[in-house]
């Protein structure tokens, strides 16, 4: 089964090292080889928008329907936590902004531009940052596509099944139709031409692999340069969950929905798009700027109800990487950053074990994975090589063509991007053998 979460969070962990220093002690340097790049002055920010004006039958995100009008004391926290993150990131340079939800279109587009002015105002937002709002295809979400452009938006992402038949969009609880989807994604590229996304989910209930070429075909007759495929997935709590399991609705199995994805990788590449990443699909060179620091494991913070961020908190004094995570339920958030000016619920202090895997997980989504030299920005002293091709596993996997280890890095081939979960688990396990034992070592040559 595809995944498709841009941030591979795993579990608790402690730091062991200076994560984020330029100097570190000599016991600390000895840690299997293993440092992180000195501090970065950038990072990327991710505003959550937590509303919807209704709830999809499939859709588990964190994600509310609003109870009343509370726009001015949502602009207001999210301004005051925006502030409070960037002072304690002490970030000097935002490179990319992604208003997300939720429905982040049923904000005012002044809400918008207050964030940004935000931004401005405590850290450096240059005129070329990409700044990408999520857009409903609906007349609510299209008839402010312009006043959002006014207000810095320069780049819309649209989720849209543009040719379902009615029926199929309300099986999925979506509140638009093929008119509305058609002219928010043409208004959206009249106003930012060549910076619009189209994500389109596949796999969904009834649908097979006939209908699925058929409805993307048609779909790409009106794509702009940016496209993003999304297999549904089955959620627990869903309404769409439980249909299923009750035997009211059936969806593709995973043999149909991994022939879905191999066809429609083989369409885009005929229509022009050139897949970057396991789900991300672009020609003219028109690639998510924000989500490649994802995959490139760069700072990112997260603002919001629920948002996540990596970030070194350099205004405490620190120098580790951490894992971040706000206060999910509005409600709760809108008071914890009235009363402390942040959400922040949960922190977590990455050690070199939890930030190489993400570097790995994360790398490895993109078509061009992990070249040496950047690994060598998290790893200086220990390669891909060292810690990878003595494996038996990773021999078998690269005489079998899913994997390659070469002079450019660490990679998947275009048959192993499709099955890159079920590869994960034996990288990850040898990336933490060879950490451990580093580990081991040192602490045998501290005793002596």
């Amino acid at each position: 089964m595809l995944r498709t979460c841009l941030t591979a969070v795993r579990g608790p962990a402690v730091c062991v090292g200076r994560c984020f220093s330029s100097e570190v002690s000599g016991a600390d340097s000895t840690l299997a080889g293993f440092s992180s790049p000195p501090f970065s002055t950038e990072a990327s920010l991710y505003v959550h928008w937590p509303y919807c004006l209704k709830r999809c039958s499939y859709c588990n995100f964190n994600k509310y329907i609003p109870r009343s009008d509370n726009q001015d004391v949502m602009l207001e926290c999210l301004q005051r936590e925006t502030e409070t993150l960037l002072k304690l990131s002490q970030v000097s340079r935002i490179t990319s902004v992604f208003f997300g939800g939720g429905t982040p279109s049923l904000a005012r587009p002044s809400t918008i531009a207050a964030v940004l002015q935000t931004v401005t105002r405590h850290a450096g937002l240059s005129e070329e940052a990409e700044v990408t709002l999520e857009v409903n295809p609906t007349p609510v979400g299209s008839s402010k596509l312009e006043d959002f452009l006014h207000a810095g938006v320069n780049r819309f992402s649209i989720g849209v099944q543009v040719r379902l038949r009615l029926v199929r969009r309300r099986v999925l609880g979506r509140d638009h139709n093929s008119q509305h989807a058609l002219q928010t994604v043409a208004e959206a590229r009249r106003l930012c031409p060549g910076r619009v996304s189209v994500d389109v989910m596949f796999g969904r209930p009834g649908q097979s692999v006939a209908s699925w070429e058929l409805e993307l075909d048609e779909l790409l007759s009106v794509c702009d340069d940016h496209v993003s495929l999304y297999q549904l997935t089955l959620e627990r709590g869903t309404q769409l969950f439980r249909q299923v399991q009750k035997g009211q609705l059936s969806v593709p199995s995973d043999d149909i929905t991994a022939v879905m994805y191999d066809s429609a990788r083989r369409i885009l590449q005929k229509r022009g798009y050139l897949q970057y990443e396991v789900s991300n699909f672009a020609r003219n060179g028109a690639i998510s700027q924000h989500n490649m620091s994802y995959w490139k494991a760069s700072q990112y913070l997260g603002v919001g109800p629920g948002a996540h961020g990596r970030f070194v908190p350099r205004g405490e004094g620190d120098v580790c990487r951490e894992a971040r995570t706000q206060t999910l339920e509005p409600d709760v958030w809108l008071r914890e950053v009235q009363q402390r000016s942040h959400g922040t619920r949960r922190r977590i202090p990455l050690t070199h074990l939890g930030l190489l895997e993400e570097v790995l997980v994360m790398g490895l989504r993109l078509i061009d994975g992990i070249t040496h030299q950047h690994w060598q920005l998290f790893s200086p002293r220990a390669d891909l090589y060292q810690i990878l091709s003595s494996s038996s596993e990773v021999q078998d996997l690269q005489q079998t063509g899913l994997l390659i280890l070469d002079d450019r890095g660490l990679r998947c081939s275009w048959q192993g991007l499709a099955l890159l979960d079920s590869m994960l688990p034996t990288l990850l396990l040898l990336l933490e053998a060879y950490i451990t034992q580093g580990l081991d070592n040192n602490s045998d040559s501290l005793q002596l």
